[in-house]
């Protein structure tokens, strides 16, 4: 139940719209379905019915993260996800324990402004793995001996954590991007703000912002679960009660950068980033192709330029997200003492290149078909297209997948241009060791 998982491995860190029924076949054996809240709280019903799938896998997707954290009490998110995985269920196991003893598999991940909790299973035994999962998270038995013995794993995992470097200079590089402000936030939180937290505290987060937060059940798998199919293809549309504009926090000025790695003898961990354009704005496409260009790909310019003409990094990725004031364009790239500053410099001169139009359009045909290829590898994945339409439904408005390519594919070159300038323009360097 990680922290985060980062981008350029699928990332976030990190509203919904509603919207009446449909169906709509998308390919041979493949229907899918989104409906009007059904469910207690705010619990919209996707489904994804694939008659070729031999597993359904459910995922949650909440729109409460850790910027929802009260002030002073930091990791309070990411607690309570670990309780709500945790927490025993009528049966006695917790939720992780049930999936898993149907031979499954279960898991959450706490981001910015989401929190996900997933699991897959026979299709058999979706109809009470979702029943289990609402009840898991909609209505915990919790308790203080169980609130000690998570905070403990976490203080663990916030230990492991530290002593990560390519961790790290990613939580130094938001906390530079929005200093003092929500999104600045490390996701785990800190050690003494866990410590303050008790077992009211948690309560009450739970009952006043993650159940009345916005909440979309995903399903993908052969068949409708038992349970479901009377809500997930209406045949009308039904009224629904429009989810809440969530509150936006006021963006202070970027902080400072790093000065230049020192030369010594460590490894180092460097993010050249800027802010991008809020999630909800269309045109940031031209950010994610941006980060198709500069990524891992050996296609990329980043590639051709600092591993194979001048053999100085083995490890690096590209990748934006966006949030609801703000997105952060990052370039997360590892090398040695000798080689760090150099590294620094040729990425700043790759961004110049690219916002002066020195690239081809091969170059920017390449990297629009890798940022598609990213989205039409999680579709073929069940789990992850569950992950990628719970997540998506919480932090921009719902575009299939198929729109999301479209605009991708839209991106022109001028675009990019123009994307890698303001990065330029407004670029945040730290490094870790």
């Amino acid at each position: 139940m990680p922290a985060r998982s980062r981008a350029g491995t699928g990332n976030a860190r990190q509203g919904s719209r509603s919207a009446a029924g449909y169906s709509t076949p998308s390919r041979k054996g493949l229907t899918v379905s989104l409906s009007t809240p059904s469910l207690p709280g705010r619990v919209r019903i996707r489904t994804v019915v694939d008659d070729r799938l031999h597993t359904t896998s459910a995922c949650m997707g909440i729109r409460y993260g850790s910027r929802d954290d009260p002030d002073g009490l930091g990791g309070c998110a990411h607690l309570l996800e670990h309780l709500l995985m945790s927490a025993p269920l009528r049966e006695g196991a917790s939720f992780c324990e049930y999936v898993e003893r149907l031979g499954g598999e279960s898991n959450a991940q706490t981001g910015l402004e989401t929190m996900l909790v997933h699991a897959q299973v026979l299709p058999q035994d979706a109809g009470e793995t979702v029943e289990r999962m609402l009840d898991a998270v909609l209505r915990p038995r919790l308790s203080r001996q169980l609130l000690d013995a998570e905070r403990s794993v976490v203080k663990q995992e916030l230990l492991a954590a530290a002593a990560d470097p390519s961790d790290t200079v990613q939580d130094a590089f938001l906390a530079a991007l929005f200093p003092g402000h929500p999104l600045g936030r490390p996701v785990g939180g800190t050690a003494p703000g866990l410590d303050r937290l008790d077992l009211d505290a948690v309560i009450e987060q739970h009952a006043a912002t993650l159940v009345t937060a916005p909440i979309t059940l995903v399903v993908v798998g052969p068949e409708l679960p038992s349970g479901l199919a009377d809500t997930a293809a209406p045949t009308t549309p039904t009224p629904t009660v429009p989810a809440p504009v969530p509150a936006h926090v006021p963006l202070p000025p970027v902080g400072g950068s790093d000065p230049p790695p020192p030369p010594g003898d460590d490894f180092h961990w460097m993010v050249m980033g800027a802010r991008s354009p809020r999630a909800d704005v269309p045109d940031r496409a031209a950010y994610g192709v941006l980060a198709a260009l500069l990524g891992s790909s050996s296609a990329s310019l980043l590639y051709r330029t600092v591993r194979n003409e001048h053999g100085l990094s083995y490890s690096f990725q590209a990748w934006d997200r966006g949030y609801r004031e703000a997105g952060a364009w990052r370039i997360l790239i590892g090398a040695g003492p000798a080689e760090a500053d150099r590294v620094r410099k040729l990425v700043e001169r790759l961004l110049g290149d690219v916002a002066a139009g020195r690239f081809t359009e091969a170059d920017i045909d390449a990297a629009r078909r890798q940022a598609t290829m990213r989205l039409v590898v999680d579709r073929d994945n069940p789990l992850e297209y569950a992950r990628r339409l719970a997540e998506s439904s919480c932090t921009r408005p719902d575009r299939t997948i198929d729109e999301e390519c479209a605009l991708i594919d839209g991106v022109a070159p001028e675009a990019v241009a123009a994307a890698a300038g303001r990065v330029m323009d407004d670029l945040v360097f730290v490094h870790r060791s």
